[in-house]
């Protein structure tokens, strides 16, 4: 069951990096993107379209794997988005990104690899999915008042943050959902903090610096579901911590230099 995460998983991050990659072109160039606004444009819609149905994909990875499997997933949206700009712009990858991508895969096979297959079913009592979804909400609050006092790069990776605790928060709630012990209401106040995610996201893609807010975003929503699920459900870490931080090292190094050489900009 944890490999069938791991390929739905991976096959998710195809419609994310589309859906991203479509999202950011109508996204671009505002100070403060109107969700309604954006709604109202084609290709907008079907990027969303994308990026639910890979949404859609996650969720039942999330029901066959734990957390600490399926998240670090996400980053693998990087690779998929290398053909995907490439394409877009009339070019082939570079050998850089071709290299970068490289490094991503193989940070990620070797997180795959590392972590155990068994984890106990999760389970998260009410008061503490309240506080988990409210300390996201505080954490994304904070980034967002910050990035408003800077520009550049550093408001476009304030914003991804926000964005990337928010969907974190969500994905660990996902999965109590899904796959442990009920808490169904929880499905009725979900769509608010992912609205909510997803409007900040839009303005770290309007901010510009498209390739710091899409590797931010995928490098904080699994960092936060990881430890959410490691600290909260139980769910086990791999027993040789060196290795594991080593290949975690490794698709991060590959995920900032992916990020940096794939032309996905306005």
């Amino acid at each position: 069951m944890v490999v069938l995460a791991a390929v739905v998983a991976l096959l998710g991050s195809l419609f994310f990096a589309l859906g991203a990659a479509l999202q950011q072109h109508e996204a671009s160039g505002a100070a403060g993107p109107s969700m309604l606004t954006l709604a109202r444009r084609p290709r907008w819609l079907i990027g969303t379209a994308a990026v639910a149905f890979g949404g859609g994909l996650h969720v039942f990875a999330l029901s066959a794997g734990p957390l600490i499997v399926v998240q670090p997933m996400g980053v693998a949206s990087l690779l998929f988005a290398l053909p995907i700009a490439a394409a877009l712009h009339g070019r082939r990858p570079s050998g850089g990104e071709l290299a970068a991508a490289a490094v991503v895969g193989a940070g990620l096979a070797g997180l795959v690899v590392l972590i155990p297959s068994d984890a106990p079913p999760p389970s998260l009592d009410d008061p503490s999915a309240l506080c988990l979804l409210a300390a996201a909400a505080l954490t994304a609050f904070l980034c967002f008042t910050v990035a408003r006092r800077v520009s550049g790069p550093g408001r476009t990776a304030l914003l991804a943050v926000a964005a990337g605790v928010m969907y974190g928060a969500c994905a660990t709630i996902t999965r109590v959902v899904v796959d442990g012990d009920g808490h169904l209401w929880l499905l009725a106040i979900l769509p608010v903090p992912v609205l909510a995610a997803l409007s900040l996201l839009q303005r770290a893609y309007a901010a510009g610096h498209f390739p710091v807010a899409y590797a931010t975003l995928q490098l904080t929503d699994p960092l936060t579901a990881v430890a959410c699920g490691a600290l909260l459900l139980g769910e086990p870490l791999p027993t040789n911590v060196a290795a594991a931080v080593a290949a975690a090292l490794l698709a991060g190094a590959g995920t900032v230099a992916l990020a940096r050489t794939t032309p996905l900009t306005g």
